[in-house]
């Protein structure tokens, strides 16, 4: 079911984004914590989670970087979230077919998922996909451009080529999504320095491997842990 949701999504990148220049530049967190911390900011977080939950379409990738790697810096942020309705939405998940009767269901779950947290990109894909089948592209358009956005934001932040140039996430998941946009599989896990590192079958792909940038979520284990 996955990867036909991951399909029927409109994607922006491509395998051999791996292996081309691309324009990124490492955050600067110190710089998003005091601007998403002023009142007087364009970043103000919650100015900007408000336009967010309110489907503003005119957010820049500015400000999803901002919305993104700032989320870091809430109360509530917590590295090792899960979705309150995993279990119920895995149910959904593992059909080979979804139901007209399913889609309402899923639809209330995904929500209150993205409700708890606004950057659920499973969740997202999943809902464009539940939008397109019932009928409604007003709404699957909206969570397809949110699922894009926050995607084009991490890419922003690397190439993932190395760890110095890591993508930056705010969750272990999203590691898996970004590889099941590019319909890659994994072989091993593996961590170095600050960074997740995923290596794929040697050859099968244009790279071996990609780096994910996970200091904040070590930071945020470590503060759990005291």
């Amino acid at each position: 079911m996955i990867r036909k949701i991951l399909l029927l999504t409109v994607l922006l990148v491509t395998i051999t984004s791996f292996s081309q220049e691309a324009s990124f530049k490492a955050p600067d967190y110190k710089a998003i914590e005091k601007a998403i911390k002023d009142k007087k900011s364009p970043f103000y977080y919650p100015k900007l989670m408000e336009r967010f939950v309110s489907n503003d379409t005119l957010l820049t990738t500015d400000d999803y970087q901002h919305l993104y790697l700032g989320y870091v810096f809430q109360p509530k942020y917590n590295a090792f979230w899960k979705s309150p309705d995993e279990e119920k939405l895995h149910e959904f998940y593992s059909k080979e077919k979804l139901e007209t009767q399913d889609y309402d269901e899923i639809i209330k779950l995904a929500n209150h998922s993205l409700t708890d947290f606004p950057f659920d990109l499973r969740q997202l894909n999943f809902l464009t996909y539940v939008y397109h089948l019932k009928g409604d592209s007003k709404s699957s358009d909206m969570t397809s451009l949110k699922f894009h956005n926050i995607m084009n934001a991490i890419f922003s932040t690397g190439d993932g080529k190395q760890c110095e140039t890591g993508f930056h996430i705010i969750l272990v998941e999203h590691e898996y999504v970004m590889l099941n946009v590019f319909d890659i599989e994994s072989k091993s896990q593996s961590l170095v320095g600050n960074c997740d590192y995923l290596s794929f079958e040697k050859g099968k792909y244009n790279v071996d491997g990609i780096y994910f940038n996970i200091e904040k979520m070590l930071e945020n284990e470590s503060k759990s842990l005291k």
